[in-house]
């Protein structure tokens, strides 16, 4: 008699459960000795930080917060390279960034009016080049949110003074002359870090399909870094030629940003999401929305409701 053979049973595999990451950098001030004696008093950029980790928690992701003083250089890269060694295919990084925008002397040629866009950290400026280069370390299928709450520093505000703030409010904007002190003290550093970025982009292949697509602070991040294997999504405080202000509690970005997340009521997509927040504050203050990474990702991720890991 022949005997039956039984086919084993079938192994469950689990899917992984995605996993998020979050960095939030809030200052309310900056180190004197770093930028020319400037201590760039801000009120509201801590409790940006600690309001956005919050809302990272709610969401499953797992925050690290960096206010004024633990908001150096080296914090921030250290932890950015973390993340991105950290994360695969599917996770997702949260970014935020609350305080000064500033700018340095571009010397790569990538910027229009000669000056690169910084954010103003404890112990100096991170180039936008910089952050760039940080972003592309992320692995594709990766989803990266970064929200900025601060100045662009565009042409329009280097060449036009921007109106007062409102009464008891700052804007986030290290003054021309301090940006301009600072990187005549510090220009050998400044310099010297655009030279290392393009060091390590020197290879990078440009996407022409891609560098079409995208406008002005996303072309040039493609064009200085190559195609982005992560999908990015990058909102900011305001356009290049406006100001992001500060507050008693929160910067007007962030509070409008709470004000439409309703503790997690919220259940559009990233661009209806853009779009509320746009139309909730002023004219003078419009806040910019722009994507690196392939058309199919970004459009993906663009589509889901916010902070979903």
């Amino acid at each position: 008699m022949a005997s039956k053979i039984t086919s084993a049973p079938a192994l469950k595999v689990a899917a992984t459960k995605p996993k998020g990451l979050s960095l939030h950098i809030g200052l309310n001030a900056v180190s004197p000795a770093a930028y020319g004696g400037w201590d760039g008093p801000l009120a509201a950029c801590e409790f940006d930080a600690n309001d956005m980790a919050a809302l990272a928690k709610t969401k499953g992701i797992k925050p690290t917060v960096l206010l004024t003083k633990k908001g150096t250089r080296a914090a921030v890269l250290s932890h950015m390279r973390a993340a991105a060694k950290a994360l695969k295919a599917g996770d997702f990084f949260l970014l935020t960034y609350s305080g000064h925008g500033g700018q340095v002397g571009d010397i790569n040629g990538d910027e229009p009016d000669q000056q690169d866009e910084t954010w103003c950290l404890f112990d100096g400026q991170l180039i936008d080049d910089e952050l760039y280069l940080e972003l592309s370390r992320f692995a594709t299928g990766v989803r990266v949110l970064v929200l900025s709450d601060s100045c662009h520093s565009g042409s329009v505000t280097r060449d036009i003074a921007p109106p007062p703030p409102p009464p008891g409010q700052r804007v986030k904007l290290m003054p021309v002359e301090v940006a301009r002190r600072v990187y005549a003290e510090h220009k050998d550093f400044y310099d010297q870090l655009q030279v290392d970025v393009l060091r390590e982009t020197a290879k990078a292949v440009v996407d022409p399909d891609a560098a079409l697509a995208l406008v002005g602070a996303a072309s040039h991040a493609v064009a200085l870094v190559g195609a982005f294997k992560p999908a990015v999504l990058l909102i900011s405080g305001c356009q290049d030629n406006q100001t992001s202000m500060d507050g008693a509690h929160n910067g007007a970005f962030t509070g409008q940003l709470l004000k439409i997340w309703t503790n997690g009521s919220f259940k559009g997509s990233y661009a209806s999401f853009h779009a509320r927040i746009r139309a909730g504050l002023p004219p003078t203050q419009s806040p910019n929305l722009f994507v690196l990474g392939s058309s199919a990702a970004t459009a993906a991720f663009v589509a889901q409701t916010p902070f979903t890991v």
